[in-house]
């Protein structure tokens, strides 16, 4: 590949016109660059400050589907992620992007009785969801021990295969045309007119009719930079540690387990157990590690719910950075005070599942200014101003 103009070590050129940058090669940025290529969009170029995509959020994260959540809009747009990840075009990756390996919610009352309550709302969702009580669960996870009311199962999420659905979107996006090009920083945004109109980095300047913001974590700073509406974007840092499963017990087949009002989860990992004591500690934008104090928090609330998982040592403890909008939701569209500027961030913990259904909605608003599949209101950045 190494002649071909889309090969991710391909420099560019000063003043070279793209029709559209992208600013970010994690699954946000990969996935836009995909849906816009597939739709026939000009030049598209994905820019990555790392020297390969996926460095940060994308790469640390749990790897779920979980499509149950109390976010009205965010629940939508993980079913619509869903959808794609169980059933994606044909000839866009060659082995499946989701294991239904299964996801159970543990419950203590009120919640409890609040997911009953809403157990067919969910499911006219598009969530296919079973409500088992405490002894239900402890059948398909017989190492459960805490007390909980009850528990949701979802039958048809788990485990994501991250690194085959990141490469298949920047594949997908090569072989139509985008350039990808890595260890690229940003530098600036180049505003003229009072319209965006491309990006400066060490290497020059490139000029562009629209820049995409998915620097995840980083997004704020970069919309800083370029003069656009102040959003309060947050990163969160959280932490998951690897350890042996106990003797005697196979963990192979269990699925992802999550005590939300306990703040703990545990899964199945690479022939042992990873676990996260769920922490949002807020962060500047940066190269995320672990904290001491989470690991031994995620030790000691495992131990609430199944004290017979709790190690003696871990394998390998890591972090990465969850950016958040002050309402959960994501931030899609473009920027109210600077044309040309476009929003694709604050995904929370959620970018990898619901990428399929903003990378669409994303290329949608940019190539047509409108989106049939979502509303685009309640992602625009303009309810921030």
């Amino acid at each position: 590949m190494s002649g071909e103009r889309s090969e991710s070590r391909q420099r560019f050129q000063n003043g070279q016109r793209f029709d559209v940058i992208v600013v970010g090669a994690g699954i946000a940025g990969a996935a836009v660059a995909y849906f816009l290529a597939e739709r026939g969009a000009g030049d598209v170029l994905l820019l990555e400050r790392e020297t390969r995509p996926g460095h940060h959020a994308t790469g640390r994260s749990a790897a779920s589907l979980v499509e149950l959540d109390p976010i009205t809009p965010v629940l939508a747009l993980k079913v619509m992620g869903g959808r794609f990840l169980r059933h994606p075009p044909a000839g866009f990756a060659p082995r499946p992007l989701l294991e239904p390996s299964g996801v159970l919610l543990l419950f203590r009352d009120p919640v409890w009785d609040f997911v009953c309550r809403a157990a067919p709302f969910f499911a006219a969702a598009g969530v296919r969801v079973a409500l088992l009580d405490p002894r239900g669960a402890c059948e398909r996870v017989p190492v459960l021990a805490g007390a909980f009311d009850g528990a949701a199962w979802l039958p048809d999420d788990g485990h994501i295969d991250v690194h085959e659905l990141l490469t298949a979107y920047l594949r997908g996006a090569r072989s139509r045309g985008a350039v990808q090009c890595m260890a690229a920083e940003v530098e600036n945004v180049r505003v003229e007119g009072g319209r965006c109109v491309g990006v400066v980095t060490r290497e020059g300047e490139l000029r562009s009719r629209w820049v995409v913001n998915a620097a995840g974590a980083w997004a704020g700073t970069l919309g800083e930079r370029a003069g656009a509406l102040c959003l309060p974007l947050v990163p969160y840092r959280r932490t998951i540690v690897t350890f042996a499963a106990p003797a005697g017990i196979d963990a192979s087949r269990w699925p992802l387990v999550i005590a939300d009002q306990d703040k703990v989860y545990f899964a199945p990992e690479s022939g042992g157990l990873l676990a996260s004591p769920m922490d949002e500690e807020p962060s500047s934008p940066c190269d995320a590690r672990p904290d001491e104090l989470a690991v031994a928090q995620t030790m000691e609330r495992l131990g609430s719910f199944a004290p017979s998982l709790v190690p003696q040592s871990v394998r390998r403890a890591w972090a990465g950075l969850r950016t958040f909008a002050p309402d959960r939701v994501p931030v899609v569209g473009e920027d109210p005070r600077l044309p040309g500027f476009f929003w694709l961030a604050g995904q929370g913990g959620y970018g990898i599942e619901t990428s399929p259904a903003l990378g669409c909605i994303a290329a949608d608003l940019i190539l047509d200014g409108k989106t049939d599949r979502f509303d685009a209101d309640v992602l625009g950045p303009r309810r921030f101003a």
